[in-house]
């Protein structure tokens, strides 16, 4: 401190110097002053010497504002002269206007003195003298906002926050005017940027909190409400906001179907709003909030389901209509109170209104009130009396009175005060509808929709009419599903329900959600709870169904109405047969005997408790309820009738055989079969029928079958008698089935079913060309395909079709040659789509194990790569791990052994042969025929062969040899193991069981022996016995003659024994079957031209064997040319160089170029090189 005083008392003396020796110079005086004013804080004196100095400068320096800055503070703190200190002031700002301190000082003076206009100009005139007086435009910013001038106060603001970006309190202030402007989302950030330079800000949370709302961002709103709340917990504010969040969140919550959050919601939202009160209980929006909240909580507090037993429904429901009526009573008792406090609010009068009478509506027992009019009709004519003109209160009025003339003259009194008020029109119509003037009621609703679409009540009421509209079901339906969405009232989702019971939308997920929430909201309605049971008995849940019954007739007992009695017998029937279809048939006998002691059993009933009966093993009592139900056919409607006609020959079918029905059908009256659903049980009779009985009956009876899925459904069942009466044995009759689906594909060729079910009989034909005609039939499209077990769906067909053909051809081009005509290439596409397919169902298992065979198929294809093999592992460990608990049945145990002959194809060929060992031992404990116990031997058999255990090898020989296969496929193979290991004791077992095989197929018998004696051939030649293997091939090819590849093979084995023996016989077989393989192939063909032009090359014909080789030279793409046809071209280049020289071949090149091109595509080859030295030399 005392080093601080010298080196002060230093400047002083060395400033005074220099003012003594230069007196003149405004800097040092200036100087000198700032220092004795900075020291002179609580020394007048001092000061004094100061504001001479400072003085002495303005004087000799009149544009230093700083020293008129701090003569303004002089006389402003000092020596109080306003009006000098105001013309000091003044002159440092008109010097620099960037002088926040002198800026700030004379507005505070003239803010003082309320001179407010004079430091508006001072500001801006100061802001129009340079845009970086910050001072002044925060100042300005500040009045303009206190004078509301919002538009010119956010230029000011935003001017200022240049200068002052850490302010909050101008970050605030600018928030406020976004606010005021509209601009919600600026005004957003500029609160949540003041909040977070200065996290106390409550009103910039509150005000945030607000926007949110109106924003209908409640979750944000309730955010910034309760953290205002943790900063000033008294603050009457941010309670209100946050009751008003929550109950914008909790009717969010329920219009969403989210009854029991929003009750949540709202019950605490009640809270908040309470706590308000007691902090303000004057303020009268803080009761109406109250109120509201009570409202909304007490329609949509919801009832608790309970046991199906009376007395415990019955306090349930007394329990729910309890706290629903306390709700509303309390908010009845807050509208009141906020009504006292502003006794001048219309609106309130509304309100106490609407909670009056649904106070009323959950009164267990109202009395009955003396006076005329009802306390909702007088409090809405309390708000008429204050606001006349408001069409809202006429509207309120007519829906709330409860005499028809006045509820008419509210609503027509509202239209004429707006006749654009779509929600009068809509509750006219309502009005209407309940007198019965349909005509009336439909104009008011078309007007109500033509005004505001987005009304509920009038589609509500269009679904209502739709009788007397004249539209059909589904429309309706549609309407009142529309109506739902819009606003989801109990009443409506009832409606809805009953709309879907004559549609088929009964179990979708809006008729199911529907009247979930219907059921929470009016439990007393009997209705709500047996369409609850209808819904879940259409979606398989008996169990819920039969509780939704119990309840509705639980219901139905507070009733006691005659109609009453009716609708209790129908709730007991359908009780009836949900206990029925869950298995508890005995109680379902209980119901309908009790029924029928009352005398209210009708058909439906009888058939119930005939199909009990006969469940419960009573077969006479059954029959006699039939015979009851047969004798009352006559007085029944047409559809009653035709149902009970169909249940009587089921029912018979099942009890009595087939015989006994068609009897009973042939003793019936003709007439009583005219109708599709009779037709359809007839025809299904008459298709186990062999000896065609009922023909007569099911021909007239089709001719009623008429709309066309009827018609289609009708197809598939003559499709499956087709299958069964020209089948024998084990075998159906599989081509008269699909000869009949293609005659119903001409009339119905967009039909996906039957396209579907004829690939999977073309599929299950085994017949090689129909494999590829299975995958054209196929309709294919992953949206539709059936959801039945019985039926196949495309991706299923396509990929057993890719699996089942038994030829392979690689994906890659460069080395595919497609041979046959029949040959299926591997369908890439299958892969996708059964991923697709298995996306879309990933519990299909079916879908996972034809993608696993379809994968193997193409590992196979494609040498089995490693990256295909880890996936083939995933899936079938999958697959494999899904099944472990579901092998009952024949077709899991078949999939079941599938997939492990397929794990252990995959490790055989990854060289893991033990694995491939013990999961092939693992597939023979599978519960399979035979006939497929065979491959799992053969696989071990390959194993076996890996490891060299020749031992156990002719052990699995033997045993695939004692089991056998009715799979050509499988004796193929066979035939492979045991001529290459040498395994046959008796040549002509194999071929005797190989042609018993082949005994069951007529149309494919020829092709498989060709394929057999091609086998032999490749044995033979792997043996070095060529000419036993051209005998074979010679057979094969006359076998079939139309597979190119056959006579490939013969004419290349001529050849080679051409080269043998030096016989010219063997050159002309090789020359006529390389001609017919050349013709029959459905391609060009590569090799044959070449093997072709030699033969005819050794019999001295040169013209053919140029000719052969330029079919050759185009038959192969330009990439892809081999070495031997360059070489060819070489030597036809030497020969004859002028010949096809206008062609497109390019005979322009030298021999030394073909010679050269051939070196470079096989450079091993030292002929080439020979002739390529021969051609050097000359």
């Amino acid at each position: 401190m005392a080093l601080e005083e010298e080196e002060y008392f230093a400047s002083i003396k060395q400033l005074e110097e220099s003012v003594n020796s230069n007196p003149t110079d405004p800097s040092l005086r200036f100087n000198l002053g700032v220092l004795l004013w900075e020291r002179g804080e609580k020394d007048a004196e001092t000061r004094e010497k100061s504001v001479e100095h400072l003085m002495v400068a303005a004087k000799l320096n009149p544009q230093n504002g700083a020293a008129f800055r701090y003569l303004g503070h002089y006389y402003a703190l000092v020596s109080p002269e306003p009006q000098r200190a105001l013309k000091c002031y003044q002159r440092a700002v008109s010097l620099n206007p960037e002088d926040s301190d002198a800026g700030e000082a004379i507005c505070d003076l003239l803010d003082e003195e309320g001179k407010e206009s004079l430091v508006l100009a001072v500001c801006r005139g100061a802001s129009e003298m340079s845009a970086r007086a910050f001072w002044a435009f925060r100042r300005l910013g500040y009045l303009l906002a206190h004078q509301k001038k919002w538009s010119e106060a956010i230029q000011s603001l935003q001017y200022a926050i240049r200068g002052f970006p850490t302010c909050a309190d101008l970050w605030e202030t600018l928030g406020l005017a976004y606010q005021r402007m509209g601009m919600l989302t600026a005004a957003l950030k500029s609160y949540a940027r003041a909040v977070e330079l200065d996290d106390s800000r409550v009103f910039s949370l509150i005000e945030s909190g607000n926007i949110s709302l109106m924003l209908s961002s409640f979750r944000k709103g309730i955010e910034q409400f309760q953290q205002a709340l943790k900063i000033s917990p008294h603050n009457v504010s941010a309670q209100y906001g946050l009751g008003s969040a929550l109950l914008g969140l909790a009717k969010e919550c329920v219009n969403l179907g989210a009854l029991k959050w929003g009750s949540s919601l709202l019950e605490e939202a009640s809270e908040v709003a309470m706590r308000g009160t007691s902090l303000a209980a004057n303020f009268s929006c803080l009761w109406k909030l109250h109120g509201d909240i009570q409202l909304i909580y007490a329609r949509c507090y919801t009832w608790t389901p309970t046991h199906a037993d009376e007395i415990s429904f019955s306090t349930s429901i007394s329990t729910w209509k309890r706290n629903c009526f306390i709700a509303a009573k309390s908010s009845r008792r807050s509208y009141q109170r906020a009504l006292h406090l502003a006794p001048w609010l219309a609106n309130i009068y509304a309100d106490v209104a609407i909670a009056s009478d649904l106070c009323l509506s959950f009164k267990e027992s109202p009395e009955e009130e003396l006076n005329v009019w009802s306390v909702a009709e007088k409090m809405c004519i309390g708000g008429i009396l204050l606001e006349g003109y408001n069409e809202e209160f006429w509207v309120a009025l007519g829906c709330l009175s409860d005499h028809i003339p006045l509820k008419q003259h509210a609503l027509i009194r509202g239209l004429q005060l707006d006749v654009s008020l779509a929600v009068a029109w809509a509750y006219l119509g309502k009005l209407y509808r309940e007198e019965d003037e349909k005509q009336l009621a439909q104009q008011a609703f078309d007007s109500a929709r033509s005004i505001e679409p987005s009304l509920a009540l009038p589609w509500a009421g269009m679904s209502a009419d739709a009788s007397t509209r004249n539209i059909d079901q589904n429309e309706a339906y549609e309407c009142c599903l529309r109506a739902i969405q819009t606003f989801p009232l109990a009443e409506f989702q009832v409606g809805l329900a009953k709309l879907a019971l004559h549609s088929s939308y009964l179990s979708s997920s809006e008729v199911f959600g529907a009247i979930q929430q219907a059921l929470l909201r009016v439990p007393d309605y009997p209705e709500s709870h047996n369409l609850n049971g209808l819904v879940c008995e259409s979606r398989s849940d008996y169990q819920s169904a039969i509780t939704s019954y119990r309840l509705a007739r639980c219901a139905l007992k507070s009733f006691e109405d005659e109609s009453s009695i009716s609708h209790v017998t129908d709730v007991s029937i359908n009780l009836a047969r949900s206990l029925c279809m869950a298995g508890n048939a005995s109680d379902a006998v209980e119901e309908c005997e009790y029924l029928r002691q009352k005398g209210h059993l009708d058909s439906k009933g009888l058939q119930i408790y005939a199909l009990c009966l006969w469940q419960l093993g009573k077969n006479d009592m059954a029959l006699s309820m039939t015979r009851s139900l047969a004798s009352s056919i006559l007085l029944m409607e047409e559809n009653d009738a035709a149902a009970s006609i169909s249940f009587i020959c089921r029912l018979l079918y099942h009890i009595s055989g087939q015989d006994s029905a068609i009897v009973s059908i042939l003793k019936m009256p003709t007439e009583l079969f005219h109708g599709s659903k009779i037709s359809f049980i007839v025809s299904a009779i008459h298709v186990l029928d062999q000896k065609n009985q009922l023909e007569a009956i099911v021909s007239r009876s089709r001719s009623f079958v008429t709309s066309r899925e009827d018609i289609i459904a009708m197809h598939i069942l003559i499709t499956l008698g087709k299958l069964l009466k020209n089948g024998h044995e084990d075998s159906l009759g599989i081509q008269k089935g699909v000869d009949h689906l293609r005659k119903a594909l001409h009339m119905y060729p967009n039909s996906s079913v039957l396209r579907n079910l004829l690939s999977y009989l073309l599929l299950s034909s085994k017949e090689w060309r129909d494999l590829r005609l299975a995958t054209r039939c196929s309709f294919l499209d992953l949206s539709e395909h059936p959801k039945d077990g019985g039926m196949k769906s495309a991706c299923e067909i396509l990929g057993a079709v890719t699996v089942a053909c038994y030829e392979s051809a690689s994906n890659n081009e460069k080395f595919s040659i497609p041979i046959c005509g029949h040959q299926q290439p591997f369908v890439s596409g299958s892969i996708k789509l059964l991923q697709k397919f298995l996306h879309q169902e990933p519990w299909n298992r079916n879908a996972r194990y034809l993608l696993t065979l379809n994968c193997l198929q193409k590992a196979r294809e494609e040498r089995f790569p490693v990256h295909v093999c880890r996936v083939l592992e995933r899936l079938t460990a999958v697959s494999l791990s899904n099944r472990c608990l579901s092998t009952e049945d024949t077709l899991s145990q078949y999939q079941n052994f599938q997939l492990l002959l397929c794990a252990a194809e995959v490790n055989l060929q990854q060289g893991n042969n033990n694995e491939c060992s013990r999961l092939a031992r693992s597939a023979l404990g599978s519960s399979v025929h035979n006939s497929y116990l065979f491959f799992a031997h053969l696989l071990l058999c390959r194993a076996y062969a890996a490891e060299d255990d020749t031992v156990s090898l002719r052990k699995e020989y033997r045993r695939c040899l004692e089991l056998g296969t009715d799979f050509h496929i499988g004796w193929i193979c066979l035939k492979f193991i045991e001529s290459r290991y040498g395994l046959q004791d008796d040549s002509t077992v194999l071929l005797s069981s190989f042609e018993d095989c082949s005994k069951d197929n007529q149309h494919s018998r020829h092709m498989w022996m060709a394929l057999f004696n091609m086998v032999q051939g490749l044995v033979a030649i792997w043996f070095g016995d060529f000419v036993a293997a051209e005998e074979l091939f010679a057979q094969a090819c006359s076998l079939a003659d139309g597979e190119s590849c056959l006579f490939l093979c013969h004419g290349a084995i001529c050849m080679e024994l051409a080269r043998q023996k030096c016989e010219s016989q063997y050159i002309s077989h090789a020359i006529r079957s390389l001609k017919k393989a050349k013709n029959t192939s459905p391609n060009c063909l590569p090799i044959v031209s070449l093997l072709l032009a030699q033969a005819e090359a050794s019999l001295g014909s040169k013209s053919k064997w140029e000719i052969n080789i330029h079919d050759e030279w185009f038959s192969w793409p330009p990439e892809r040319k081999p070495a031997e046809i360059l070489f060819q071209m070489h030597l036809l280049s030497t020969q004859r160089k002028d010949v096809y020289t206008s062609s497109s071949l390019d005979y322009g090149d030298t021999s030394i170029r073909w010679i050269l091109r051939a070196i470079h595509t096989n450079p091993s080859c030292s002929r080439y090189w020979r002739f390529l030295l021969k051609d050097m030399s000359y």
